[in-house]
Order: C-alpha cells, then structure tokens, then sequence
C-alpha cells in the first residue's frame, strides 16, 4: 500500500501490529525517494506459551585445570533432553539449511590488574601474532560461506562516536560544569589493507567509553580503522577463553562457531535464546552436531515477548569479560549493517575470600548485571552468576539498561526499561540551562504500535523518561522538548550497500503504520557520511540527549531496545504498574560516570555535528 505524505512517498507492507522483533517472509518494497524504509510480511504472532527454561547443560562440572581459576566449565551433555514442546514461536527466525539463527552480543577490553599478568599477554600478543596470524582483519569473514537470515529488528543510527575519544576535561564557558571533549583519531598515512594493528592499541582508541562500531564491508579501509568484526572480539589475543554465553535474538549455530578461533571451537559455549515449538527443534537440530553447544531456553510467558538482549560473557584464564552490542549472530549482521559494540575492560578475579559484594563500580554494574541473569530463573545461569561474583567489575564507567518480562509494582518498576533510564538520569545525569532547547534524539530498527496519538505514550511516560536531567525535574506539561527520530527511507535502502534485501531488517507493520500516521511528523533519514556507514544500514539502536547546536551531548545509550512498548514497557493500573514483554540490554555512558567532578557533558567537535549523522545538515554532494 503506498501513501503520500509530506514526508514523501513510502509502502508498507502486510505484518502483525505489535512488536516487530519477528522474522520476515515477504518484502513489499518500493523505490520512491524520500520515503520510510522498506517493511515485510510477517506471520501472526501467537502467545507465548509458559513453558519452562529449557534447561540444557543443568549440569556443569567445576573443574580445577588450572592455580589461577577455578570456575573451567564443562558441559555434562544430557541426551535427549527437550523438556519444552515444539511449535511455531513468535521469536523465531528463519533459518538457513544448516540450521536456525539467532542472537548477539557486545565485549570489551580491559587491563590486567597485576604487572606479571600484563607481561604475560604481552608475550603471548606476541607469539600469536607471529606464529597464528591472529590480528585485526580487513574484512568481515573471509572465505565462511555466508548465511542469511530475514529478521525484523534493526538498530537505531549510531553517531560517529566510535570515532571520539577524550581529550581533556575543562570548564565550559559561561558555566561551572565542565565537558568530556572528544575527537576524532588520528588518521595514519599509511592506510594499506594488509597493515597489521595491534588490538590492543585499537582498544585504547576507545578509551575511556569502549564504545565500537563493527566492521563493514564495502566501504573505504580508513572508516573501518578502529572497528571490530566478531573474530575480533573473539581472538585469543584477548585472552585464553575458558567458556563463554551467547544472548542472542537470531543465531546461526554453525556459522557462530566458526567465528571463534580454532583452539578455542571444544571450549564450552552456551546458547540463550528464546525460540519455542519448530524454531526451537531447528535450532537444536542445527546445535546437535557439537558436542561442546549447549542449549538454554528464556522465559517468554507474555504475548508478543522477544529475547532480543544481544550479549557475550566470556570467561579467560586471565579474567572476565561482558560484551554488549546490537547484531544478530549471523553472517548479514556482521557484514555490511552499522552495528555497535560495548567491550568491557578484562575483569580481574578477586583476591580468595573476598566478600561477593566486593568488586561493585560506582555504577552498580555487577550488581545490575547479577539481577538480569537471575531474572532468568536459570539454573545454568545461575552458576555464571557465582562467576561473576568473584571478580572485580568497579572499573566499569556505564551504567546497564535491561529489559526483562514480566509485570513490575513498588520498587521493582525502577529496575527495568525506561522507568530505569528515567531513574538513571535522575541521580546521575547533569542539569543544563535551558533544558528545553536540548534534543531528543532515538534511532532504531524498527517500531512497534504507540497509540493513536503521541500522548498515548510516545510523548507521555516514555519521552518523560528521557528528558530527565537530574534531580531538578520538570513536568512534562512544561516542556517543549523536540523529538527526533532516525529510520532509514525507502530510497536509503534502495542504494545501501546491501541494495533492497537490507529492508528485510527494518520491519515496520502496515497495521501498525495505519494507526499511527502522526509519527512520520518526527522521522529524519539515516546518514553517517563522518564514519563512511550512510550506505551501511543500521541495526544499531542509539539515544541521546543532544544541546541545540549538536555540539554537546548530556547522555548516549547504545540497546538492543528498539521504538517500542514491548522494548521499554508501558504503564498500566493508573501507573502503578510496568509491563514489559521482550528481553533486551543497552549500557548508558553520562558524563558524571567519566568526571572526577561527577557533573558535565561529553563534548563532539563540529565535525562530528549530530545534525548532520541526522540528516538535518546533510550534504547534497
């Protein structure tokens, strides 16, 4: 169905009206210029039925190989274990012929805490980069055959700010609160694509945020300086993996394991998903062929729920890791989409009896962290949440943003989706003069139904999280906040790198779009010329909170959450209670977490104007 609008021409096509976390069957798409993004078919979504968590790997043998850590995980594999009924899910993915598809997940890198341990990954960058050949690659995967899966999420247009990276902390002029300045990297004259770069060095490249984009291809070598690919992330360069977790939402099994590097394919690693009936038996059928690949189900008891959370855990000899990020695990995710990565630095064990609740960062990160995997009620899980407790996570500067199912009164409605953010910002973020001037800003992959009108929720409990900006609050009635929202037009799809079969991860329902006219008022296209990804759609889902002249930044959240209710949760019982219905995570970077003053804003040079990533500037080369 076409429409006209002032917006420009755009087609919808056929899907359910809810949440758009669903794979895609048929793409009605068309080549007008200016119009939203290409949508697809979906099928119905059936409730989700309240099966238990599919319990894989219950058993895990605690095995001590080595002085310096005592959790080496090793799956008891149980056969025949399939407590779960297997039916058409409202989460599943198409899958390819080797098997289903399904999540992602984000890292990050950190310092060893003792200087024996610093030397000892010094000498072992070494030796792997001369004798396995293990460094940055220049492309996404090589000769991997490449697997595709048609979903329905994608992520919000991500700012360059891959590319920041502090500069120095001063007082801003005509105020007392000073600003993270950042800039962009130094470029190096000699951009060849056979330059070997030390990860570690590009990990300093994103110092103090550990913020990343991933690698693209297809686009000028230079752009992709400073990226990741999931090799990448999973290279033995960064540490002597012991066993990992995989939160995903789509997943190739077959392809995921080749993605980890040869002496690290037998090391256990558990799948979390949330596929139910037939996806769920194809995904284990594609899960079976290794022996070392467990399997665990999330609980997805309300209607229309994803497990969209996109996350790595990955335990070292020399530490402990989270990734947190926004693609899929497959193939298209990874090769020509705009993608963002959260690494956390490499977590350090605690000394040997040190309480649990030691080793806490002044975000609450561990403790936050413990309570989204427990909000599983796994009992796989459960043994990594032991893990996580004997490390030290208190240099992480972000704070977690987490979705989880489920209907939440008194102080549970603070701990989740946007009412978290709103609580977030509230203790922590800074006051700014003239807060009204300064912009919303969402960018996402696809949108599920907000009501008749903006006042439904979109500018009412929602936008109301977001304009929170300390303790000084403001009712919503007396502000004139602007809202900017980022989706890729049609004629964006039509000359992304990847050409119209890039629409199948920008789902939209025709449903949904008819009852909701009143948002395309608020839609900008996508361009990101400054990081060379304007042709590389996004998947990637950001927010922000943006100064007049784009030249200051209050708050930035990189999620798997996209624009909908069952993402960030909706109020229901005269406001007494929170609903929420997917899974997903994002981390939160303010200023007062990176300040010693604990108040400021980050600060982006004009040439990395959000304006003009927005499309508000854009060029007309």
């Amino acid at each position: 169905m076409s429409l006209e609008s002032q917006h420009g021409k755009w087609t919808l096509s056929s899907s359910s009206d809810e949440e758009t976390d669903k794979p895609a069957e048929k793409k009605n798409i068309t080549s007008h210029k200016g119009g939203t993004a290409p949508s697809i078919k979906k099928e119905a979504v059936s409730d989700s039925d309240k099966t238990d968590i599919d319990e894989e790997i219950v058993a895990f043998q605690t095995v001590n190989k080595s002085p310096s850590h005592s959790h080496h995980l090793k799956p008891v594999k149980k056969k025949g274990s399939s407590r779960d009924s297997v039916s058409p899910s409202s989460s599943s993915c198409h899958t390819s012929p080797r098997g289903p598809l399904k999540k992602d997940q984000s890292h990050k890198q950190h310092s060893i805490g003792s200087e024996a341990r610093k030397f000892a990954l010094s000498e072992k960058r070494k030796r792997l980069s001369d004798d396995s050949g293990w460094c940055v690659s220049s492309s996404d995967e090589g000769s991997d055959t490449e697997v595709k899966c048609k979903q329905e999420e994608q992520k919000p247009v991500k700012a360059e700010s891959h590319c920041l990276k502090p500069k120095d902390i001063s007082a801003k002029a005509g105020r007392g609160s000073p600003s993270v300045h950042l800039k962009s990297p130094k470029k190096h004259a000699s951009d060849s694509k056979n330059e070997d770069l030390d990860m570690w060095d590009l990990l300093k490249t994103g110092e103090p945020f550990r913020f990343y984009l991933t690698k693209v291809t297809g686009i000028t070598a230079k752009y992709n300086t400073g990226a990741f690919h999931i090799k990448d992330i999973l290279s033995p360069l960064f540490g002597t993996l012991v066993s990992s977790v995989q939160f995903n939402y789509c997943i190739d099994v077959e392809w995921l394991v080749k993605q980890y590097p040869k002496e690290f394919r037998s090391k256990p690693l558990l799948i979390v998903h949330g596929e139910k009936r037939e996806s769920k038996a194809r995904l284990h059928e594609a899960a079976h062929p290794y022996e070392h690949v467990r399997l665990c189900q999330a609980k997805l008891d309300i209607a229309y729920g994803t497990h969209h959370t996109k996350m790595m855990l990955l335990l070292y000899e020399e530490g402990f890791r989270v990734v947190i990020h926004t693609a899929n695990l497959i193939f298209d995710d990874w090769h020509q989409k705009t993608q963002g990565i959260w690494m956390s630095p490499l977590y350090p064990r605690l000394p040997k009896g040190t309480p649990a609740a030691d080793g806490e960062s002044e975000t609450n990160f561990k403790q936050d962290l413990i309570d989204y995997l427990t909000s599983y009620q796994s009992t796989t899980l459960k043994e990594w949440v032991t893990i996580i407790k004997e490390y030290d996570l208190s240099e992480t500067r972000v704070f977690l943003i987490g979705s989880t199912p489920g209907r939440y009164v008194g102080k549970d409605k603070n701990k989740w989706g946007h009412l978290k953010l709103r609580k977030i910002l509230s203790e922590h973020a800074s006051s700014v003069a003239s807060s009204d001037t300064w912009r919303l800003i969402g960018q996402f992959s696809s949108i599920g139904s907000m009501g008749a009108d903006k006042s439904k929720w979109l500018c009412a409990e929602f936008m109301e999280s977001l304009v929170t900006l300390g303790k000084q609050y403001k009712s919503l009635a007396n502000h004139q906040t602007a809202f900017h929202l980022i989706y890729p037009t049609v004629d964006n799809v039509r000359t992304s790198l990847e050409g119209y079969p890039a629409g199948g991860s920008l789902p939209y329902s025709i449903q949904t779009a008819q009852k909701q006219l009143w948002l395309h008022s608020f839609f900008h296209k996508w361009s990101a010329d400054a990081s060379g990804r304007t042709r590389a759609m996004p998947h990637i889902k950001t927010y922000m909170r943006a100064s007049p002249d784009f030249q200051e930044i209050a708050w930035f959240l990189v999620t798997s959450a996209n624009l909908s209710k069952a993402a960030w949760g909706a109020l229901e019982k005269n406001n007494t209670q929170l609903m929420i219905r997917s899974y997903e995570l994002g981390v939160l970077f303010v200023p007062s977490a990176f300040i010693d003053h604990g108040s400021g804003t980050f600060h982006t040079p004009e040439l990395l104007i959000h304006m003009e990533i927005c499309g508000f500037l854009h060029r007309s080369s």
